[in-house]
């Protein structure tokens, strides 16, 4: 009763009418709330009720669930026999079986890893974030490829330096406490030397030192990767590559410097003109031909480079328009308080740009999720290519929709995660202006 009251004149009350209360109202007030409406109201359902329990009929009640060969599916409905069958091609394409934990393991240090990126008071999520991007990277190369892995004591102790140099100079914040400015000025020295000692292959004294060779596991050649493994891998690589490398693309399309402006200019625009898969095949079987003789790099490796620069092109022009979209008072004001140019977009320009273009930059990342069904056109069977593959088997002609149906089905729930995900953040970051 009291969400009918309302308070009038002092000492009076006022009952709603109780046609704008309750479900009741809510459906007067949203779905009959004029003539138009009502019409598209009852035209939305009478749609529904001719599509939906057909579909849920195929899908489920008349559906065959159980079986491992094609006369199993002896029913009018839907074969997810012929999905159970081929799940594990699906999922890992032509990946040895015996192998498969591997991946498995791979997938489960990921999700260990990113669990404490969602614990909102994590005190170590820099730390977690270093992990994923620079240390994860080569252990799920070595976890996916395997064979022999040969390693320099010397270059790994320099690589060590040179992260932990890097870590010590552009992130102090991860430090409990700030260090103490010689630490500040050793660091970076350590990072300078270990990045030389890289550069030259650690051979500055004839030849590596201290080399150490193991055989891991089982060589898997990325020939064999597919599936819904091979679609994660391009996407992730395309994700991740792409939004540092389009935020520099978009500050040197910003500069004032006529060189670097044109150059980033020219790229953005030549990448944003070409069609993906002419990207996909100039990487495939153009780029080899540029190459000196006996130097080669594998499909995937090229595929990966091709779709990281393209989807970069366009995530530069995502996060130009959040930078254009900053006032000129927030510059002016960094410049009052003696930053440089370094430090006002790292503090105040670039989170504040970012912030503004999350749905920009989420949609350029489904955009590419899905954009990798296109390197089947290069001999690499992704999710969709290894459905195709198995609906064209002689033995399971006729099933197409059911391995498109289970196809679109994963690409929802991956695009629909990361689309909600961004509204969580941009609830989580929202300013209020």
């Amino acid at each position: 009763m009291a969400n009918r009251v309302q308070v009038g004149a002092p000492g009076t009350l006022i009952l709603r009418p109780p046609a704008t209360v309750g479900v009741a109202g809510w459906v007067r007030q949203n779905l009959f709330s004029s003539p138009a409406n009502a019409v598209l109201t009852l035209v939305s359902l009478w749609v529904l009720y001719v599509t939906v329990p057909p579909l849920v009929r195929w899908a489920f009640i008349d559906a065959d669930w159980v079986g491992s060969t094609r006369e199993a599916c002896d029913r009018e409905g839907a074969c997810w026999v012929f999905i159970r069958v081929w799940f594990d091609r699906l999922m890992y394409g032509f990946y040895p079986e015996s192998e498969i934990w591997r991946i498995h393991v791979g997938y489960g240090i990921l999700a260990v890893a990113a669990v404490p990126l969602f614990v909102p008071r994590f005190p170590w999520k820099h730390w977690v974030g270093v992990f994923l991007l620079f240390v994860y990277p080569v252990i799920a190369f070595h976890l996916f490829v395997g064979g022999t892995f040969t390693v320099d004591i010397v270059d790994l102790l320099a690589g060590l330096a040179l992260a932990a140099g890097t870590v010590a100079r552009f992130a102090p914040a991860l430090a409990a406490r700030p260090w103490s400015p010689r630490w500040r000025s050793i660091y970076p020295a350590f990072a300078v030397v270990a990045l030389a000692w890289l550069l030259l292959g650690g051979r500055l004294v004839g030849g590596p030192l201290l080399p150490v060779s193991a055989t891991l596991w089982p060589l898997v050649e990325t020939r064999l990767w597919g599936g819904l493994f091979l679609t994660l891998v391009v996407a992730s690589v395309g994700i991740v590559g792409s939004l540092p490398l389009g935020i520099v693309l978009a500050l040197g399309r910003r500069s004032e410097l006529p060189v670097i402006r044109a150059i980033c200019v020219a790229f953005i625009e030549v990448w944003r003109g070409v069609p993906l898969i002419t990207v996909l095949f100039m990487a495939s079987n153009m780029f080899p031909l540029f190459m000196p003789e006996g130097v080669s790099f594998d499909k995937l490796l090229r595929a990966l480079l091709g779709v990281t620069i393209f989807a970069s092109a366009y995530m530069a022009e995502v996060v130009r328009g959040g930078l254009q979209a900053i006032p000129k008072g927030q510059y002016e004001a960094a410049q009052a308080l003696g930053l440089g140019y370094w430090r006002t977009m790292g503090l105040i320009v670039l989170p504040q740009a970012l912030r503004i273009v999350i749905p920009g930059i989420v949609n350029n990342f489904i955009g590419l999720f899905k954009d990798t069904t296109l390197v089947l056109i290069i001999g690499l069977f992704d999710f969709l290519g290894m459905a195709q593959a198995a609906a064209s088997n002689a033995h399971w002609l006729g099933f197409a929709i059911e391995g498109y149906v289970f196809t679109a089905f994963g690409f929802w729930i991956f695009c629909f995660g990361m689309s909600r995900y961004s509204q969580h953040l941009e609830r989580k970051l929202h300013t209020g202006h």
